[in-house]
Order: C-alpha cells, then sequence, then structure tokens
C-alpha cells in the first residue's frame, strides 16, 4: 500500500436494517435534509469516464458538484443550516468566513431566506469570489492576510453583534446537508460499490459517508469511502495514526479550497468510523486531474474539486472498487490560477517541456534549435535568449526555450534530437 495511503480500522458498517449513525446525523436526519436542501440545490449530473475506468479497471463515474449552483456542495450544509435558525436568530443575522465557496454558499442560502449575511474575507481574495458573494447580497468585509486572521475577526464580529456564525463543517446541520449528496448518489446509482471524496475540514465526506453506509446497510449492502486530501495541508492521516483532531502545518497548495490544518471534532468522529481510507496527492497529481477533466470530460473543476481524478490517475486507490464515483466537489476556479494549473498539469503529464541550451554567440543558432525541435515534430511556445546566464563565457549565450510535447516519449526525442546534433540541454526542473 503506497505510503500516501491510511486505512481507517474498524471503517465497515455491520450489515442490519438498522445502520449505526457513526456518530452523527441519523439516516431520518439526512433524508429530512434532503427534502430541505432540495428548494435550492440541483440534482447534478452523474457522468460515466471511459477514460477514468480504463485507468482504474472498473466502472468510474463523475458527481458534477461543480455544475452545482454556486459552483460548488456547500450551498446544501449552509442552506440546512440557515433553514433551522429560530425567527429571533435569523433577525440578528448571520457571519462566516471563508475564501470561496463557504462565502458563496451562504450568501447564496441566506438571499433565499431573507436573512443579512456579512461575509468576511482574506485580504487578496480572488476577484471572481468576492464579486460572486456580493452578487449573492451578501455584505464583504475584507480583512487578514491569512485564513486564521479572518477567522478570528468573523468571530469577533459575531461577540460583538450577536450574529449567528456559521461554520463551514463543523456543525451537526451542516454534515447533514453535504450528506444529501450521498443520498443523491445513491439514487442515481443504488449500485454503487466505492465513493471517492475530497477532504478539507471533513464536512464532506462526513455526512456522504455516513448518509450512504447507513442508506447501503438498509439493503444488506458494503459501500467502500475513500477521502482524498493534498498532500500540503493533510491533518487526517496525522490525526487519524493519533487517534484525535491533530493540527498541522499547511503549506502552499494549489487545492487552496481543502487546505484545512485541523479536522473538525465532529467530522473526525464521523470520518475515523465510516470513512475505510485516506490518501493524499501531490498538487502536480492534482493540476494532471485538472487537465485531464479539461480534456476528457469537457468539466471546469477547481483543484480541490479534482483531487479524487488526481488521486485514481497517480495509482493511489486500488483494490476491487466495482462500480466507482468520484465527487468533483467545486467548480469555482480564477481564469488566472487555470492558467497557472493547467501549465502545471501539461508538465506534470509530460505535455509541456523547459530546456536550458547553451550555445556559440554566433549568427544561426536560435535558427538551428528552431528547425531540429521542428523536426522532432514539436512546437515552441516561448523563448528566452540572453548573454547573461551564470557560468557563460563571453563568448556564450543561453537559450530557455519552453516545448509543446505529446508525452514521455515525445519529451525524451526532443531532448535526443538536440544531442545527436552536438548540444547539452539541460531539462528545467528536473
Amino acid at each position: 500500500m503506497p505510503d500516501s495511503v491510511t486505512t481507517i480500522a474498524g471503517a465497515q458498517p455491520a450489515l442490519s436494517q438498522t445502520a449505526p449513525t457513526y456518530g452523527g446525523p441519523s439516516l431520518a436526519d439526512f433524508e429530512l435534509a434532503r427534502d430541505t436542501v432540495a428548494v435550492v440545490a440541483q440534482k447534478t449530473p452523474l457522468e460515466s469516464s471511459r477514460f477514468l475506468a480504463e485507468v482504474l479497471g472498473s466502472p468510474v463515474y463523475l458527481k458534477c458538484e461543480n455544475l452545482q449552483r454556486t459552483g460548488s456542495y456547500k450551498i446544501r450544509g449552509a442552506y440546512n443550516r440557515l433553514s433551522k435558525l429560530s425567527e429571533t436568530e435569523r433577525a440578528r443575522g448571520v457571519v462566516a468566513a471563508s475564501a470561496g465557496n463557504h462565502a458563496q454558499g451562504v450568501a447564496f442560502a441566506a438571499r433565499e431566506l431573507g436573512i443579512t449575511a456579512t461575509i468576511y474575507m482574506p485580504l487578496g481574495v480572488a476577484l471572481p469570489k468576492l464579486q460572486a458573494t456580493r452578487d449573492y447580497g451578501a455584505e464583504v468585509v475584507l480583512e487578514g492576510r491569512i485564513f486564521d486572521e479572518t477567522l478570528r475577526a468573523a468571530a469577533a464580529y459575531a461577540e460583538r453583534t450577536g450574529a449567528v456564525f456559521i461554520p463551514p463543517f463543523d456543525h451537526m446541520d451542516v454534515v447533514e446537508g453535504q450528506g444529501t449528496l450521498g443520498l443523491e448518489i445513491w439514487e442515481q446509482m443504488p449500485e454503487v460499490d466505492t465513493v471517492i471524496v475530497p477532504i478539507g475540514g471533513g464536512g464532506l465526506i462526513s455526512g456522504v459517508a455516513s448518509a450512504m453506509k447507513q442508506k447501503a446497510a438498509t439493503v444488506g449492502k458494503t459501500i467502500r469511502v475513500i477521502g482524498v486530501q493534498a498532500a500540503n495541508a493533510a491533518a487526517y492521516p496525522v490525526s487519524l495514526a493519533s487517534g484525535a483532531p491533530t493540527t498541522v502545518e499547511v503549506t502552499a497548495t494549489i487545492a487552496d479550497g481543502i487546505a484545512v490544518a485541523r479536522p473538525g471534532a465532529l467530522n473526525f468522529g464521523i470520518i475515523r468510523d465510516a470513512v475505510d481510507e485516506v490518501v493524499t496527492v501531490t498538487d502536480d497529481e492534482t493540476a494532471r486531474a485538472l487537465v485531464v477533466l479539461l480534456e476528457r470530460a469537457k468539466l471546469v473543476v477547481e483543484p480541490a474539486g479534482a483531487v479524487g481524478v488526481g488521486a485514481m490517475l497517480a495509482g493511489k486507490i486500488a483494490g476491487d472498487l466495482g462500480n466507482t464515483v468520484v465527487v468533483l466537489s467545486g467548480g469555482n476556479i480564477d481564469p488566472l490560477m487555470m492558467e497557472r494549473v493547467i501549465s502545471r498539469g501539461l508538465a506534470a503529464g509530460d505535455r509541456y517541456l523547459s530546456l536550458r541550451i547553451g550555445l556559440p554567440d554566433r549568427p544561426g543558432q536560435l535558427a538551428e534549435i528552431s528547425r531540429l525541435i521542428a523536426e522532432a515534430n514539436a512546437n515552441v511556445v516561448e523563448v528566452l535568449h540572453t548573454r547573461h546566464g551564470k557560468g557563460l563565457q563571453i563568448s556564450e549565450v543561453q537559450l530557455e526555450v519552453s516545448i509543446e510535447t505529446r508525452g514521455l516519449e515525445h519529451r525524451e526525442l526532443v531532448v535526443a534530437t538536440l544531442r545527436a546534433a552536438g548540444y547539452d540541454p539541460h531539462v528545467v526542473g528536473s
């Protein structure tokens, strides 16, 4: 089993007509939440993927919550939580802290229920996410250079004004709402055997795992649930190994939507009992998945929503999986971020090659390099030509060239072609 896999002991439920609740909502609670959430949430498509089925060796289906209203599953938990507020609580308004999807979910739910919403977002938040939250009618306050500062500011606002704080994952009502996604998957494919779900704080997977395993147990069926975290923000493997929620250091990751330093207390208990495995993926693996989803499925998915596919492509998920559903949890990605992620994904998939080549400083060398690359049927997309590279002799220049390739064999052919002509190309980043 790969080092990035955490197997959770005791995760398989007993098969009976009355399933355990795993410390969370009951099946009846989830079904009631499904009726509540249906007022605003769309029933998103479940699309088959022949490409991923070939990779995994079993049927694969994509649950497209990236096509959900507000662009992610978050509307489910937010609306379910807000719908349960008393008239007195609604009059006080709600407040939340978020850099994106939770903000939009709370803002939309508040607008639909006629509740005043204030959303704290960090300084430097992506403009599309900021504007979307405002467009849903929320008042947005920009505060904090890191999210912990933003969260503290929102909590202080709640204390000062009496507004109801809406947590992103660690609340029973939120878990119920997110679990409606699991019931929806079951309705669309009762033959499901395995479900793969992204994990941040744990609200989504705790709801999906609990709801689906309880539902499956009523018909004597076992479902395997696998969680996926970003390697740079992987609190759950450490927490599950220690037996309690543990805070980890979060470093930069493109999957910022699941970059959470500490599991939710409620979520941890459910995940410990209801989730079978947790695996992690690197940013390169996530970026490659995003490109595959664009090319093969014609779907725009944010990095946090693509980690499940990333784990599949990287071979992190093994075994006889049967009918497999992977949740694409969101599609809110800044176009500028998409451009950077696609470039990284192409490089991770051996589709993009950057070379540094030392050349004699005489006419015709750039044309010769271009000719050789063209002979190898590769396409140059960017060139940097300089006399100021470190270690260059006075009679030398340095060429940095970025090339589109068709995979690993084609990359090797380009390098071999240049070396056969007497040049010494160095792959940048290797």
